[in-house]
């Protein structure tokens, strides 16, 4: 046991003490951290504008995205499980986005949804039909989010075409609590396109009008950008106690919905 003890003390249980310990203290990685009690927490709780709107998008991608992620996977699995020919090469073809890098997918989806120069929006001006902006709008950013999320089910339609019906629906939900790499790129490129295009009044951080701007990207912003590492340990208690709280509340409402093979009657 020897080896997954260090593991677990070294890289999760040392971390989380010590973040359990920064979240009561000012910390900005350049000094020592100095004690400042619940001062974080009460900041995190009344004062920062910022909070609200980063929960209410980290909420609708658990709520809309991460449901349609399980259904489109569930359909594409089915679909599979009736062909009778070329199964093999389909599972590929469909698995196969999900062992793309979550930078690089999201960089090709950003590009292919440019409102300007993308291929989407080119073909439907032939169509007739003005294209959203996309990542450029904040009621288009999440959708475009949630479209790239539904690009890349391989791993849960491979889940689901084994029959494993009862997958962990915690585990999904833990994933759109820690939602973070799709949103943060995109952002970041959308900004830069929108600046190169003239815009001189853009703000990367949730572009557009924090519309991408969910919990764990505020977490980082304020931890790596602004170097308030207390209070961004603070936000990482929180976040974890949430990710607790649910998965102990879905696991013990589990028999409700769950059916295991072999279970007694």
């Amino acid at each position: 046991m020897a080896p997954w003890l260090i593991g677990f003390s070294v890289f999760f249980g040392y971390p989380l003490v010590m973040s359990v310990y920064l979240s009561f203290t000012h910390y900005d990685l350049l000094s020592s951290p100095k004690w400042i009690g619940t001062a974080n927490y009460r900041y995190l709780f009344t004062q920062d504008s910022q909070v609200g709107g980063a929960v209410k998008n980290t909420l609708w991608i658990i709520a809309v995205m991460v449901p349609l992620q399980v259904i489109f996977a569930f359909g594409v699995a089915t679909m599979l499980a009736r062909a009778r020919r070329g199964v093999g090469f389909f599972r590929t073809i469909f698995y196969l986005p999900a062992l793309a890098p979550p930078v690089a997918a999201t960089l090709a989806f950003v590009y292919i949804l440019n409102p300007a120069t993308g291929p989407v929006n080119i073909l439907l001006q032939h169509l007739g039909i003005d294209g959203p902006l996309w990542f450029q709008s904040p009621g288009w950013s999440k959708p475009s989010l949630t479209i790239l999320g539904l690009w890349g089910v391989g791993n849960i339609m491979i889940i689901f075409l084994a029959a494993v019906l009862d997958v962990p629906r915690h585990l999904g939900v833990i994933a759109g609590l820690q939602y973070f790499t799709q949103a943060y790129v995109a952002a970041n490129v959308a900004s830069g396109q929108a600046s190169q295009a003239g815009d001189q009044t853009v703000n990367n951080l949730g572009y557009p009008e924090a519309s991408t701007l969910f919990y764990p990207v505020l977490l980082y912003q304020h931890g790596f950008r602004y170097f308030n590492m207390g209070y961004a340990s603070a936000m990482s208690v929180m976040l974890l106690l949430v990710a607790f709280t649910v998965t102990v509340l879905i696991i013990r409402n589990s028999r409700r919905w769950v059916h295991y093979v072999g279970a007694a009657k």
